[in-house]
């Protein structure tokens, strides 16, 4: 199964790949590797704000590296053209807006990777970082940044 069918099949539909804020591009496809600026979660066309362990819970967190995750893949999609050419998702650095005392950041990375998993199956398996930080972009609640190797065009 395509990642295209994967993801009818678990009634997705790739965002609109987010247009940079500041001075970068969004993915670099360099050496067989494409490396994929930070994406925020977004729903409904909405940023997801807050800080995990203060106003915003686990759940919301998850949902929201999720939501980083789709965006991820839509940006693999504008910069491949063709998800098949996505041999591996090699890692993922998750950022996650936390309180001091919150340290749940690797379940709240789950919401990307088995996303990831979903999508790509083995192929979808993933080094991965997920770090604390007391602040974030916009106050996003989560932000990851991607390397996938990739097949020849």
């Amino acid at each position: 199964m395509t990642a295209e069918e994967r993801l009818a099949e678990l009634g997705l539909k790739l965002p609109k790949p987010a247009a940079p804020v500041a001075a970068y591009v969004p993915a670099v496809e360099a050496a067989g590797l494409l490396h994929i600026s930070g994406q925020l979660p977004f729903r409904d066309g909405n940023l997801m704000t807050g800080r995990l362990g203060e106003d915003v819970d686990i759940d919301f967190g998850r949902d929201a590296a999720r939501a980083c995750g789709l965006m991820l893949v839509a940006q693999m999609k504008a910069a491949l053209g063709d998800l098949d050419r996505v041999a591996r998702v090699v890692k993922l650095g998750v950022f996650v807006n936390s309180a001091g005392r919150f340290t749940d950041q690797p379940k709240v990375a789950d919401g990307a990777s088995a996303l990831m998993a979903d999508i790509f199956g083995d192929a979808g398996k993933h080094a991965r970082s997920a770090v604390g930080v007391p602040v974030l972009p916009l106050n996003a609640a989560v932000e990851i940044d991607a390397v996938v190797a990739v097949r020849p065009a």
